[in-house]
């Protein structure tokens, strides 16, 4: 790599890749990061206007952004523009169709910091680097043309479908979109994008050779042995013809697509209809206005149905998927955090500006341990949508794909994004909860008064306090959780079974008494009851047969006297 300094455009929708592996690479004295995007509209922008002062030399992109029409429009405008992809899929058939459209390197997001500043320098010198599959590193593949027919057929169909998801994504940058509009255009999205996985599944991809270490060795020359071009481990070997051909697809994939597609979209289908609370307990959201609730949920959906797809194309297994779930949780959390609020949001405060985001984030360790912590069933919906695995209901074992697995799947999932929507408030009202900036924009008109702020952070308080000490505890006791969910008419608490013994067990201080003193009452009222009720029987029967009997004798006599007297008086006269 030459010592001159290379100028470098990232472009990736998530600002925490961008974040990173800028400092990463501010590490390199001869690497600059002098741009960054997060749509390919912005990322076209950048490159017009530094065509003649500190020009581009390297686009480094993400695979979801660098779709056929941007890469194509990239090399169309910029031919010497060296492109590297850094991506977290491994699809032989995308990586294959992104290389026809002009991309020069590939990279996985998981690569070291050092290899992927190697594939910056050859790129910039001008050679391609695609980087080898572990399981195919001892040998590099070079494709070889297929069926005319069939190239032109997948091509054209691949190219339709992105120039039509280019054309979603414009529509929902619209700031006019209404909530019925922008419900349409993400179904067309989720369409768009189904297609597309049903043609690279269905339709044949290039066929690729493996060569010989001899012929490699000839090829390559004078090149480092670096770089080369990989394929993931769902390439099938043919050890007798030499080829690598796509393994064929499993039907599973196709089916957790769609059940997931069909769950998502169940839920923001709720969204559009009434946020109102119902649960008859205060909620951080209910302080915001009706909009930016929805606003609010909608973000957070997006993002859990985008991790889901990064973690199915990182391929990551049920004992990860457990061991990361806190850090899954609180990568949601901020990336919702920073699309609410908008990574660069200031507010003046004094003679200075204030980074709202910042300073919001700070409180990631409160909001783990009071919100995201507490979220119950998140593994177990997370291993539903990405390997089908059944779900107990009641002790009951559902399969994916049943009437009862989807029902409970969206409620585990209204729950969470809803949850969610909490922890990115929460550190909101612990910071500028009374800031008039953030009180014209957020709040619910009815709730912009200093008391009516003070009112409601005080009665937020007092639930967690009653949650942690009494109503926790009596979930625990019972086997049960309360679940936030959306209805027709507003957001509801319902309550579902689920063992807890070892939450139970692990109860200690007050919360341990409050449990100790629900099994006293349920041990203690029935026989309190059916003493009261035994006593209560008895002094009715003494009051009733024994004395209302003696007080009815006396009555009977006075009354048999007087009339007596009576009658002895009329016949005197």
């Amino acid at each position: 790599m030459s010592n001159s300094l290379t100028h470098i455009l990232l472009i990736d929708d998530d600002p925490i890749f961008r974040l990173g592996l800028r400092t990463a690479l501010a590490e390199f004295p001869n690497l600059q990061v002098v741009a960054e995007a997060d749509t390919g509209v912005t990322a076209l922008d950048i490159l017009r206007r530094r065509q003649n002062q500190n020009a581009v030399d390297l686009v480094i992109l993400e695979l979801s952004l660098a779709e056929l029409s941007l890469s194509q429009q990239l090399k169309t405008d910029y031919p010497n523009l060296p492109i590297l992809l850094l991506t977290a899929q491994s699809d032989p058939t995308q990586l294959a169709v992104a290389q026809e459209a002009g991309v020069d390197g590939y990279c996985s997001k998981g690569s070291p910091v050092d290899t992927i500043v190697g594939a910056i320098g050859q790129l910039t010198s001008g050679e391609s680097f695609w980087e080898a599959f572990p399981a195919f590193s001892q040998s590099i593949p070079r494709s070889v043309p297929s069926p005319r027919w069939h190239n032109q057929l997948r091509s054209q169909g691949l190219q339709q479908i992105e120039a039509a998801l280019v054309l979603v994504k414009q529509q929902l940058q619209s700031p006019n979109l209404t909530n019925l509009d922008r419900l349409f255009w993400n179904g067309r999205r989720r369409e768009l994008l189904a297609a597309r996985w049903l043609v690279n599944q269905l339709l044949p991809a290039q066929v690729i050779v493996v060569e010989r270490g001899e012929e490699r060795k000839e090829r390559q020359g004078g090149q480092g042995g670096q770089g080369g071009q990989g394929r993931d481990s769902r390439l099938a070997i043919s050890r007798q013809q030499g080829i690598l051909v796509p393994s064929t697809p499993s039907s599973s994939e196709l089916t957790q697509v769609l059940e997931s597609s069909q769950t998502f979209d169940a839920t923001l289908a709720k969204l559009q209809s009434g946020l109102t609370n119902l649960t008859g307990e205060i909620l951080e959201i209910d302080i915001l206005q009706t909009d930016k609730k929805r606003e609010l949920l909608g973000i957070i959906l997006q993002k859990v149905e985008a991790i889901l797809a990064e973690l199915r194309f990182s391929q990551i297994t049920m004992e990860q998927l457990a061991e990361k779930r806190s850090l899954i949780l609180q990568d949601l959390w901020q990336v919702s955090v920073m699309d609410f609020f908008g990574r660069y949001y200031t507010l003046p405060w004094g003679n200075r500006e204030l980074a709202v985001v910042d300073i919001l984030l700070r409180d990631a360790a409160a909001v783990q341990g009071d919100i995201l912590d507490r979220i119950p069933f998140v593994v177990e919906l997370f291993a539903h949508q990405l390997f089908d695995t059944p779900l107990i209901i009641d002790n009951v074992s559902y399969p994916a794909q049943t009437p009862e697995a989807l029902t409970r799947s969206g409620i585990l999932l209204q729950n969470l994004i809803i949850q969610l929507a909490n922890g990115v408030i929460s550190p909101l009202l612990n910071n500028f909860a009374d800031t008039e900036a953030i009180k014209q924009n957020f709040y619910n008109q009815q709730l912009i008064s200093s008391r009516d702020i003070a009112r409601f952070r005080n009665n937020l308080s007092w639930r967690y306090r009653k949650l942690q000490l009494l109503d926790e505890p009596e979930a625990i006791f019972e086997s049960r959780h309360h679940l936030l969910v959306l209805t027709d008419t507003g957001i509801k608490r319902t309550a579902i079974y689920a063992p807890r013994t070892q939450e139970l067990e692990q109860l200690q201080g007050l919360s341990f008494v409050v449990s100790i003193a629900y099994e006293l009452r349920d041990a203690i009222s029935p026989r309190l009851r059916g003493t009261v009720s035994w006593v209560g029987r008895g002094v009715v029967y003494f009051l009733t047969q024994v004395i209302g009997r003696g007080i009815g004798l006396i009555v009977r006599g006075v009354i048999q006297g007087v009339g007596s007297a009576w009658q002895d008086t009329r016949l005197g006269k």
